[in-house]
């Protein structure tokens, strides 16, 4: 039999693809189309728990219209940070849908926080006002800034950002590095109050806990506003989910399967899963005043998608290292 090598891509090598995030967001509309016609095999995700509030999961997916099959098994440690470690860490690795022969193994970070961006840019594409002016961040980390990225992409219009951090030095760094990469207006603001009364679009992105001390209240929303609760329930209010006239999530069985273990305690009923909008099954937004918020908790065909693409260039740009299985 001869040798089988496969691609080892580092986290410097996945950054060095640079696959923009216009084309993930694209990618990702895709897939949620396909997800909403049930042309994608992803069982739910198992995970393990060796600490609180922190998770090692096992996120598999097969696309066949991309040719791409693979798992994600990625952790997530909130203390991480005392130790000068990241929050988020892993490894995908992609196969071969014809032969299951690994093709590439790679660092999943850079996936992992433009794919989350994306996704919400793929949600507000359905669920927001296309015109808003006024975004809100509250948690000034990867993810709020990858979510400021690709939703400036899906709501070009937009010119200006209040943010939130429990951390001043990570607000100003924030304002000061978005800024200058989105050319929006930033404004840190003093109390997520003040961010949220004055957003169209509101994203939280703080760490995920099982035990939060959320804030946001119900009258702080406005008419027609979109929320992408990025960190689930941490940050709104039983008031808030309530006031909502819609609530949607990336995956309905996945979302009911967190709420079973202690999350999301306050949500409605859940309007839609967001590949059935995406896929024309049911409406989007049907109105300006509409309040809609879309709950994304992070999909494997997400990962999956994104990773073909990077394996495919990184191949053509002699990126990475090829080593023997």
């Amino acid at each position: 039999m001869k040798t089988q090598k496969f691609l080892y891509l580092s986290k410097s090598d996945v950054e060095k693809v640079d696959l923009p995030m216009a084309e993930i967001i694209d990618t990702l509309d895709q897939a949620f189309i396909q997800k909403g016609h049930g042309e994608i095999e992803m069982p739910p995700k198992p995970g393990i728990h060796t600490a609180p509030d922190a998770f090692i999961h096992a996120m598999p997916a097969y696309i066949p219209s991309l040719g791409a099959a693979g798992i994600k098994w990625v952790s997530g440690y909130p203390e991480n940070y005392k130790k000068s470690l990241p929050y988020i860490n892993g490894l995908l690795i992609l196969n071969d849908p014809a032969t299951g022969m690994v093709l590439s193994v790679m660092d999943c970070v850079w996936i992992t926080a433009m794919r989350t961006g994306a996704a919400t840019a793929v949600a507000a594409k359905y669920l927001a006002n296309l015109d808003s002016k006024t975004i809100g961040i509250l948690g000034c980390g990867v993810q709020g800034r990858t979510n400021l990225k690709a939703l400036k992409i899906i709501i070009p219009g937009l010119n200006n950002c209040i943010i939130y951090d429990i951390y001043e030095k990570a607000a100003i760094k924030y304002s000061e590095d978005m800024q200058e990469e989105t050319g929006l207006q930033i404004k840190i603001a003093k109390s997520p109050k003040e961010v949220v009364e004055n957003s169209e679009v509101i994203v939280t992105a703080g760490p995920i806990l099982k035990e939060p001390n959320p804030v946001i209240e119900g009258n702080w929303l406005k008419p027609g506003v979109f929320a992408s609760p990025v960190d689930f329930d941490s940050y709104f209010k039983k008031s808030s989910f309530l006031n909502c006239d819609k609530f949607v999530t990336d995956d309905t069985s996945q979302c009911l399967y967190y709420k079973s273990l202690g999350y999301f305690k306050h949500i409605p009923e859940i309007y839609a899963d967001l590949g059935e909008i995406a896929a024309g099954i049911k409406p989007g937004r049907k109105s300006r005043d509409e309040k809609i918020m879309c709950a994304n908790l992070g999909l494997a065909m997400d990962d999956v998608a994104v990773a073909i693409k990077i394996y495919k260039r990184a191949k053509a740009g002699n990126i990475g290292k090829w080593l023997e299985l």
